[in-house]
């Protein structure tokens, strides 16, 4: 499975993104926020850092450049090299850190990622997954059969999402009946869990994550800033479109139908949730006039290119003199540290 933003790898580098305040856990803390062609494993990450207080920006920043983003996670993996590693232990660290170097820009376009029906926890090993390692930050999914269809998780739990896909080719294409059997029951699983999620997904993830938990959830081929609190989870609402609505910042996750509601910072739920369509697409041209009119007096009558050149290095100069006075990372956070004793595949660890 490729995620793969529209945003190509070149203008990626020239984008810079909305960042949206909010009073968290009593504290001012910003989020990123997503225009149409976001790059969502970037901001996905970014955000858990910035949540859980991994990374701090400072209070009068308001834009930020997907390379910034990128210098923050850098510098937090080479900072976050552990102590006292045997010589095993170190080699296998240092292999991490270089493959998730190499990783690390492709983050604002999109990542492979192949998730294994086994459990909410589980991926193929890819060096895509050594930057989710090395931050310790939690990835799932939420894309699990039902343990009482059971010849539905017969088909399905043994297989990553690449392998089902291959083997409902080959089984459809079989004279055994046994194997055509297999390969249309796989196909109606698919089907029926258009969403990437299912009810039995959500509950595994329920009872997996600790409370106060900031993760990463991946669904729809998209990646997604998960929180759990008092055995309830919500993602992350990063629409640029409501960069202007204190009120709406989490989205329930508690139906795989669709149906959520919207709460504020403080998961207090919002009466929002039935705005008009219509409403909505005019709050998101208004937050995109915010970044044309930046545009326009940054760049006059320059092309679009040249303009978000130009406004990614103003940004950067700014950030370069706040640096100054604010620190670019704190220690992770004491509240809830990142849990090491998370389900283990044989060759890759997703902590």
């Amino acid at each position: 499975m490729q995620t793969s933003d529209a945003t190509s790898s070149e203008n990626s580098e020239l984008c810079v993104y909305h960042i949206k305040w909010v009073t968290w856990n009593s504290v001012k803390t910003p989020f990123i926020t997503q225009n149409v062609n976001g790059p969502c494993p970037l901001l996905a990450i970014f955000n858990v850092l910035l949540l859980s207080r991994r990374v701090t920006l400072p209070e009068t920043l308001e834009m930020i450049s997907s390379k910034q983003m990128i210098d923050y996670i850098g510098g937090l993996i080479f900072e976050s090299m552990p102590e006292h590693l045997d010589g095993g232990e170190k080699l296998n660290y240092e292999q991490n850190m270089s493959d998730a170097m190499t990783i690390i820009p492709k983050l604002q376009t999109g990542i492979d990622v192949n998730i294994q029906f086994t459990s909410v926890s589980s991926f193929e090993c890819t060096p895509e997954l050594a930057v989710f390692d090395l931050l310790q930050i939690p990835l799932y999914h939420g894309w699990l059969p039902d343990p009482q269809d059971t010849e539905t998780c017969s088909c399905v739990s043994n297989c990553s999402y690449n392998q089902l896909v291959e083997k409902i080719i080959v089984n459809k294409e079989s004279s055994d009946e046994n194997l055509q059997r297999e390969g249309l029951v796989a196909e109606e699983f698919l089907t029926n869990t258009a969403s990437q999620l299912t009810c039995h997904g959500v509950v595994n993830i329920l009872e997996t994550t600790p409370n106060h938990r900031v993760a990463v959830l991946f669904r729809n081929n998209h990646f997604l800033t998960l929180y759990k609190k008092e055995n309830e989870l919500f993602t992350l609402v990063t629409d640029q479109g409501f960069l202007m609505k204190p009120n709406i910042v989490w989205e329930t996750l508690s139906s795989v139908q669709g149906d959520t509601s919207f709460t504020d910072a403080n998961f207090t739920t919002t009466p929002t949730i039935n705005q008009p369509i219509e409403q909505l697409d005019i709050d998101f041209q208004m937050a995109l006039s915010l970044q044309n009119e930046t545009r326009t007096h940054v760049g006059g009558n320059l092309s679009v290119e040249e303009q978000d050149r130009q406004l990614a290095s103003k940004i950067q100069r700014q950030f370069d003199q706040e640096s100054l006075q604010y620190p670019r990372s704190s220690a992770p956070p004491t509240d809830h540290p990142p849990s090491t004793n998370q389900p283990k595949g044989e060759k890759c660890v997703i902590l």
